[in-house]
């Protein structure tokens, strides 16, 4: 049976500035080095995270 999991708005945003924090990047620096292949695995998937929430923010506008 899959796991659902309920964040705020909020939560999603504060979960998403503290990835950023980790890899010591803004989210254009990160972006750019991702469309490049530049990233470290643990960078990669801190990526492919904020992709999710940025997915889960468009929707909920």
């Amino acid at each position: 049976m899959p796991t659902v999991i309920h964040k705020t708005r909020k939560e999603l945003e504060d979960q998403r500035a503290k990835l950023l924090s980790e890899v010591s990047m803004s989210y254009d620096e990160l972006k750019s080095r991702a469309a490049v292949y530049s990233l470290s695995m643990n960078e990669l998937m801190i990526w492919h995270t904020i992709e999710g929430i940025d997915y889960l923010l468009a929707g909920e506008s």
